[in-house]
């Protein structure tokens, strides 16, 4: 088997963190401080993830849909399939080199969909879109961490506990929607959120085309 090669390393903007792209022929990887955060042969969860939030909003006259998180643009991607022409996308990525991958790398995988006039990109903090943010968005898909809790940065926490819950709450259109992806399953994420005034669907989803390990994705509906 080929060995990975390391085509870039950054630093991310919070904590001062390594993030790093990674490629082993056609494969590409994403690292934070050498752990990784997603890859290219397993997208199929992240494209659940905007499929399930997206079908459920996809009837509004000019949707709005703010993406935590650029990733490889797998999310970004599916998300723009469910949209119709009125819609947009906006995304919200905390790391430039990310995006800078993206459109020099890596845009290919997920059929460039930067290049989508539908598609917006915020070089910032997704926590802090949300906080500011009032009835702006009729959904909210959150794919910045492994779940519900800080990995790329702690900060990140805040999105997951009752006071971010509320920001959410507060940022979606009546009847929106929030949808986060997690690796695993987190039962008292599921109370947070219904704390918090969402009605709650959990879906065990496969990593890839119907294969691989399972993830799971919370669909929270604003009351």
């Amino acid at each position: 088997m080929k060995p990975w090669t390391m085509m870039e390393t950054s630093q991310t903007p919070a904590d001062g963190g390594a993030v790093s792209l990674h490629r082993r022929g056609k494969e590409y990887s994403i690292r934070i401080d050498g752990q990784e955060l997603m890859n290219s042969r397993r997208h199929g969860s992240e494209e659940e993830l905007a499929r399930l939030a997206c079908q459920a909003v996809a009837d509004r006259a000019d949707c709005r849909v703010l993406i935590g998180g650029l990733g490889m643009g797998y999310t970004l991607a599916a998300a723009l399939k469910h949209l119709d022409s009125t819609g947009t996308a906006v995304v919200v990525e905390l790391i430039p080199a990310v995006v800078r991958w993206n459109q020099n790398y890596i845009g290919h995988l997920a059929d460039k969909p930067l290049e989508d006039e539908r598609a917006a990109v915020i070089q910032g903090d997704v926590a802090q879109t949300i906080q500011k943010s009032r009835q702006a968005f009729d959904a909210i898909l959150l794919d910045v961490d492994n779940g519900p809790e800080g990995l790329t940065q702690k900060e990140n926490d805040r999105l997951y506990q009752p006071e971010g819950l509320e920001d959410a709450r507060k940022a979606l259109r009546p009847g929106g929607v929030l949808a986060v992806w997690s690796a695993a399953k987190d039962s008292s994420f599921s109370k947070r959120l219904k704390a918090a005034g969402f009605q709650v669907d959990v879906h065990k989803v496969r990593a890839h085309l119907g294969k691989g390990s399972r993830h799971f994705i919370w669909i929270a509906k604003k009351k």
